[in-house]
């Protein structure tokens, strides 16, 4: 028998594009809904946007397993058949420029005459209560207001974006975890209802030690502190040369502190008093910067690392993207897992960050072509023949 997965028999229409909203739905399918991503006829922003005519590979990344329905819904049988799937679906997620839905004569109060259960989940960029609420939002404008660029970088640099899509991500994150809500009071009432996540919200809690130490200082902590703790609580903690590369270590705790200690052959360090609190080891920071980067320099870096595991000390080589794409989170079971595309090319897709012990596992597949599965779905789902289909094809509805 065939080990359940949490959310069998669920089943999500997935209007979203870029990373915020596909993400989301990627988490949704590594749990067991059935996907079904319905794409204008261009195909989403993200399938072309880099190398032409072949898809790239940030679109294969997100979109492993899911089936594709191209389908105009400006035309009105494509709203038509899109209602009529909405009828027979679980959940609807958009991450369109506010307004959108609305335009299309598809917002909440249209979409829960077709299905009182049906849940819509929009990827926002700003909170409603905020003056950008109506703006458009991408990643990058996003980390502009919500402090992330003020907060990355060294002190006396400009401010400068965080190298991963932190606001796309963890919005995408929160937006699973809402529908997954959504889903679980649906149980209870009997009704679906629209849930919203935007990014501003949900990027703001990753900024708790910048926050914290602006307010602990009274604001006369700088906002940029390079490889520092955002807050500067926390000393040692940085990122430190070795012969062949970096290391990144900390010490959140006393016991840490003298355990590096005793490995620097710096004894007299771990029983002076002007080290002994946190706070003394964080006014002179500079000071023990320099002296841990004096031990860590002539040494390999996975010696060090070796030595600081040992002791129990916080630490981790600095990798590149190619030690990544060539370690162990890149497999059959990893996070970056390989397939075949459906011209056998060699791809990649995520695999899931969420592991529930009695839920099975969902195989790794290719992301789909460009409405690959336009007439599956319309047949098993809506009972339209191939005659059917062919003349929504000749009419340019799908």
């Amino acid at each position: 028998m065939t080990e359940p997965r949490a959310l069998d028999g669920i089943v999500v229409l997935d209007l979203s594009q870029v990373y915020n909203g596909p993400y989301c739905t990627m988490l949704l399918a590594q749990l067991g809904a059935e996907i079904i991503k319905i794409e204008p006829f261009g195909g989403e922003p993200v399938r072309w946007r880099v190398v032409g005519e072949q898809q790239t590979a940030a679109f294969g990344l997100l979109n492993g397993g899911k089936k594709s329905l191209r389908l105009d819904l400006k035309n009105p049988r494509g709203r038509e058949l899109f209602l009529s799937l909405v009828a027979q679906a679980d959940v609807v997620v958009e991450n369109f420029a506010p307004g959108t839905l609305q335009r299309l004569s598809l917002g909440y109060d249209v979409l829960t005459q077709a299905n009182e259960r049906i849940i819509l989940a929009s990827g926002r960029g700003y909170g409603a209560s905020t003056p950008q609420a109506g703006q458009r939002a991408m990643d990058l404008t996003i980390q502009a207001v919500t402090g992330v660029m003020a907060t990355t970088g060294q002190p006396d640099q400009p401010p400068t974006k965080a190298g991963p899509a932190v606001a796309d991500f963890f919005g995408g994150t929160h937006l699973m975890g809402a529908i997954a809500a959504a889903l679980y009071q649906r149980t209870v009432t009997g009704r679906g209802q629209h849930v919203e996540v935007a990014m501003q919200d949900a990027v703001i809690p990753s900024l708790t030690s910048s926050i914290a130490g602006y307010l602990d200082s009274g604001g006369t902590l700088p906002e940029r502190t390079g490889n520092r703790h955002g807050g500067l609580a926390v000393c040692p903690y940085n990122v430190y040369p070795t012969a062949d590369g970096w290391v990144a270590i900390l010490c959140m705790a006393d016991g840490h502190w003298q355990a590096l200690c005793r490995l620097m052959d710096r004894e007299d360090l771990a029983g002076d008093p002007a080290f002994a609190s946190p706070p003394a080891r964080v006014a002179q920071m500079d000071k023990l910067d320099e002296i841990v980067a004096m031990w860590t320099v002539d040494l390999a870096r996975d010696d060090v690392v070796d030595r600081l595991q040992a002791a129990g000390v916080p630490c981790a080589a600095v990798l590149s993207l190619s030690d990544v794409m060539s370690g162990p989170l890149v497999g059959v079971d990893g996070m970056i897992r390989p397939v075949s595309d459906a011209e056998g090319r060699p791809s990649y897709v995520f695999g899931s960050p969420l592991r529930l012990a009695a839920s099975a596992a969902v195989p790794a597949e290719a992301a789909p072509v460009l409405g690959e599965h336009t007439e599956d779905v319309l047949g098993q789902r809506l009972g339209l023949d191939a005659a059917e289909v062919r003349q929504l094809r000749d009419e340019n509805v799908v």
